[in-house]
């Protein structure tokens, strides 16, 4: 590192203010919790934190409480306790980490988490639906489900002016109506139009810079590794979403990753792979898990995880403030069925990543814990193995539960991976005309 780059400390600055933002939200959390106070439950896909925050309602996202117990090695611990109530091995691992958390009284490691006060979800996810009632029966609380209609061709979004996007449209912001008078209800607070304008201001800038912080990963060298710094920024994506903190954070991301593309500064000394991550990571064991790749000279250029775990801000949506009501409508159909087809049609997406972001292979990682994400992961493989001339790696294991995973079959595989990579990237040069 240059002397510039130590004075300035704009290099890795992304990753220290995201876990300090992080650790601030957690600290919030465990004050709420502490003082008897309750909190909205949502999810990435669909989290309507512009609605929430408009409300000043705490927001917990139980999928990133979840994930964070497997980043710090006691998953196990809450599965246990989930499996000995009598929930199945077979079932989503977050869902059985938060129903733990639920019956401790909210306990985990990054402090306690507060009761809900009222659910969100949206039908972005099939588990989303069963795991908000088991809190529906454990704290009497209300439900609201906002109910995204999918894309209807195969994964092609249509946008505003089709007919039957601006039905869905219309369709999406009558139930925003309904979901604004049960804030009011819960909160007993009125509803102020010019702050939803504040908080979706917010959204707009922290939308704009995911946006510009993926593209910029097209450079080489690449400026983030999408699995481990992109995960610290999916959540303050999530978690400070619609926050002057959220905005500011990701004006300087941009700021950070500009400067790095511009001095030619990669997340790898020497990257020799570019390589995109279709599924979820492998929480129990996430460091090495990221070293089976980096070893080898191998970085995680971009990730579907990326796209539908950030719930759609991916496609850098920005809401028209002039009609914010209308605009978060249509802002809320468009992202969450990116989110959705991100999961079963991303093999469109990938088509596009592969020449744009100059790839070398594609590693898909189906796990135990998440049919959604799952399923039909093999076959969407076959078939971007027909369209292309591009090498893949199908490696299974989860993102929560440790016995299920096997460091040693994971690394036999990757190493074989990278062998034939080698291989295949000698060739290519051996070939070259001289």
């Amino acid at each position: 590192m240059t002397t510039t780059e130590q004075t300035d400390g704009i290099v890795g600055r992304g990753n220290r203010d995201g876990a300090a933002l992080f650790r601030d939200w957690f600290a919030e959390l465990n004050e709420v919790a502490e003082n008897g106070g309750r909190a909205a439950y949502v999810f990435v896909m669909g989290s309507l934190n512009e609605v929430l925050k408009t409300f000043d309602l705490p927001v917990v996202f139980p999928e990133i409480n979840s994930l964070q117990t497997a980043v710090r090695r006691v998953a196990h611990e809450y599965l246990d306790v989930a499996e000995d109530a009598g929930y199945s091995p077979d079932i989503c691992g977050y869902v059985k980490a938060d129903f733990a958390t639920q019956i401790q009284d909210g306990r985990h490691p990054m402090g306690r988490i507060p009761k809900p006060a009222l659910t969100v979800y949206t039908n972005a996810c099939n588990t989303y639906i069963k795991w908000a009632e088991i809190w529906e029966r454990l704290h009497k609380i209300p439900l609201f489900t906002l109910d995204v209609p999918g894309t209807r061709q195969g994964g092609l979004i249509t946008l505003g002016g089709d007919v039957d996007f601006e039905n869905d449209k219309r369709y999406v912001k009558a139930q925003l109506l309904e979901l604004i008078e049960l804030c009011k209800k819960v909160t007993g607070k009125p509803f102020d139009i010019d702050r939803l304008r504040e908080v979706m201001g917010f959204a707009n800038t922290m939308s704009r810079g995911w946006k510009r912080v993926l593209e910029l990963n097209a450079k080489t060298p690449s400026v983030f590794n999408a699995l481990t710094d992109g995960t610290i920024y999916l959540g303050v994506a999530n978690g400070m979403r619609g926050t002057p903190e959220g905005a500011k954070y990701f004006d300087d991301l941009v700021e950070e990753m500009e400067y790095k593309a511009a001095n030619g500064i990669g997340t790898l000394t020497d990257e020799k792979y570019r390589l995109v991550f279709v599924g979820v990571p492998c929480y129990p064991i996430f460091r090495r898990f990221n070293e089976l790749f980096t070893e080898w000279g191998g970085t995680f250029v971009n990730s579907t995880y990326l796209w539908f775990a950030s719930g759609g801000t991916n496609r850098g949506f920005e809401y028209d403030l002039a009609d914010p009501l209308d605009s978060l409508a249509e802002g809320l159909l468009i992202s969450v069925r990116d989110a959705m087809d991100s999961m079963f049609h991303q093999d469109r997406v990938l088509n596009e990543v592969i020449d744009d972001f100059g790839i070398d292979g594609v590693v898909y990682h189906p796990i135990k814990s998440c049919r959604t994400t799952s399923t039909g992961m093999a076959d969407s493989r076959r078939y971007l193995m027909s369209q292309r001339d591009i090498p893949t790696l199908f490696i299974e294991s989860d993102m929560m539960d440790r016995r299920v995973v096997s460091e040693a079959q994971l690394k036999n595989r990757s190493d074989a991976f990278f062998e034939g990579l080698a291989a295949r990237k000698a060739q290519a040069g051996a070939s070259a005309p001289s």
